[in-house]
């Protein structure tokens, strides 16, 4: 019965992130979301003077103070009958290895599109990310309630940046100033739209049949005109839908609305649901774990330490693959090779907490960590396994630290190890150098602000950042020669785990490399593995 129950509950799971560019609106969809899914009753808007609030899923003091997200909140709430758990990622693109890692969590992806600007450069990477996995992708094309593209060339745009085919869930009645709502081409009925306040509450919706006598008089028969044409051209020149190739990943269904103004999020949201995946299976060393193999499974894929400053504490994330999780339970700890207890299991709205007595496959949970829990780890209740492919993603920023206190090196070492064990920064060690000299690595120089303000106010320590040339990272495999990989464009390294590494100055010299170089393999990414070495962090 137990087997029978867990698998009923897997059904109901939904678990998702949301990827943009920066300003597409990605933090105010999430809002809305949970608006309407009924987690809270008042949305604040991320950079809202008028509300005077922040929004829900950006707790950390940076975040309230920049107005931007740098750090992948977890959001649950029950909808519809469905069990929700949202992902609300980074939207800034120097917290971008933050996002690819929260991706191998996921089940689906919903993609946010500016209307006015298209498909955007944070957009396509975040894209390739959720390719490379076959994670199927929803879109919302945002910010109807302002003048933007044409909605057929955005729909062209998708297939010839990112490669694949779209189908239109609805149609925008009108744009900017003369957005009006959509047409909704499966329940084939118009929704009207009339907003309330700044988008705080939800928005009333008004339906009509398609062939009402009175949608003349409610949208102007100009609009109704145009909306009836432009639903002719898409019924016969459009793709079909097709759930099978969604969920392939090979067409993505599209919906048009405003996010800030609440126009069309309801809607979105209950037809995302009906078609998003339930949790799938994952690959682990020993075959494929399913949802409802009766074993319990799951990784970690997420490390934050001080979500409560108070109490200094640090917490695991942990996706469910399989199986039933009941608090208090002991699994075996892969890298560790032996049982641990899971103590404390929480789950979350953002830094709000609630313990929990049990979860199921899809689930995103966090975990009391005492200092045994790293990126990549496995628990298991069944036999030893480890999941792949949670990657390092190349750093594209590369500095040293310059302690401005000697006698807080020991806070440094520590806090330092902390933020790579979170997989907020990447530590390198040049090959032939100092045991104490290390290189920090981050995708982005906000990366460095926030390890900066996070070392200061989290353990004590005011250190500057000094930057290096270094432009990209590649792993390497073959037979490499540390020395001769060594020249005035680039320095050998080992990470972590000991394996080599290359920092490059450029693209050019990263070609010069692998021309001179036959015999090796540039990798822009590396796994997460077992044997990373807690070794002694210093500066320089």
């Amino acid at each position: 019965m137990a087997h029978v129950r867990t698998a009923t509950q897997a059904k109901q799971r939904r678990t998702f992130a949301i990827i943009s560019h920066p300003d597409a609106g990605k933090t105010t969809l999430t809002e809305k979301l949970l608006l309407y899914g009924g987690a809270i009753h008042l949305a604040g808007a991320v950079k809202s003077r008028k509300a005077q609030r922040y929004a829900t899923s950006d707790w950390m003091e940076l975040e309230k103070q920049r107005g931007i997200s740098v750090t992948t909140s977890v959001l649950q709430f029950d909808y519809a009958g469905y069990a929700i758990n949202l992902l609300d990622t980074p939207g800034h693109q120097d917290f971008s290895e933050d996002t690819y890692r929260t991706l191998t969590a996921v089940d689906s992806a919903v993609m946010l599109i500016d209307a006015a600007k298209g498909v955007e450069e944070q957009t396509r990477k975040l894209f390739q990310v959720c390719r490379m996995r076959g994670v199927p992708i929803f879109t919302f094309i945002n910010k109807l309630d302002r003048f933007g593209r044409v909605p057929l060339d955005l729909l062209a745009e998708l297939e010839e940046v990112l490669g694949i085919r779209s189908t239109p869930m609805n149609w925008p009645i009108g744009m900017g100033s003369d957005f009006q709502g959509i047409y909704d081409r499966y329940k084939r009925r118009i929704e009207l739209f009339a907003g309330v306040g700044h988008g705080e509450d939800k928005a009333p919706a008004y339906y009509v049949e398609l062939g009402d006598p009175a949608v003349d008089s409610l949208i102007g028969s100009a609009a109704h005109a145009q909306l009836a044409e432009e639903i002719d051209l898409l019924d016969v020149a459009g793709d079909e839908f097709d759930i099978d190739r969604v969920l392939a990943g090979e067409l993505t269904p599209v919906y048009f609305g405003s996010a800030l103004n609440n126009f069309g999020v309801q809607s979105f949201l209950e037809s995302f649901l009906s078609m998003a995946p339930a949790p799938q299976g994952r690959q682990a060393d020993t075959g494929w774990v399913a949802p409802d193999a009766e074993d319990f499974a799951a990784f970690v894929f997420k490390i934050q330490a001080n979500m409560n400053p108070a109490h200094r504490d640090r917490m695991a994330f942990l996706r469910i693959v399989s199986g039933r999780f009941t608090r208090g339970m002991s699994a075996h700890h892969a890298r560790l090779g032996k049982k641990v207890r899971l103590s404390q299991p929480q789950q979350f709205m953002a830094q709000e907490r609630t313990i929990i007595e049990e979860a199921y496959p899809g689930d995103i949970i966090g975990i009391f960590d005492p200092g045994i829990f790293q990126i990549g780890d496995t628990l298991t209740t069944g036999a030893p396994l480890r999941f792949q492919g949670i990657p390092y993603f190349s750093p594209e920023q590369f500095a040293f630290i310059r302690l401005n206190d000697a006698m807080k090196r020991k806070q440094l070492v520590k806090g330092l190890d902390q933020l790579a064990q979170e997989g907020a920064v990447q530590l390198f060690r040049p090959v032939g150098w100092g045991t104490t000299d290390t290189i920090v690595g981050a995708v982005g120089t906000l990366q460095f602000d926030v390890m900066a303000y996070r070392l200061k106010h989290e353990y004590g320590v005011d250190a500057a950042m000094v930057p290096m040339p270094y432009t990209l990272a590649r792993w390497v495999e073959g037979p490499a020669d540390p020395q001769r990989l060594t020249n005035s464009d680039s320095t050998c390294v080992l990470d972590r785990a000991g394996r080599i590494a290359v920092l490059f100055k450029s693209e050019w010299a990263l070609r010069w490399a692998e021309k001179n170089f036959p015999k090796l393999n540039f990798h822009s990414t590396a796994e997460v593995v077992d044997n990373e070495a807690e070794w002694v962090v210093g500066m320089r």
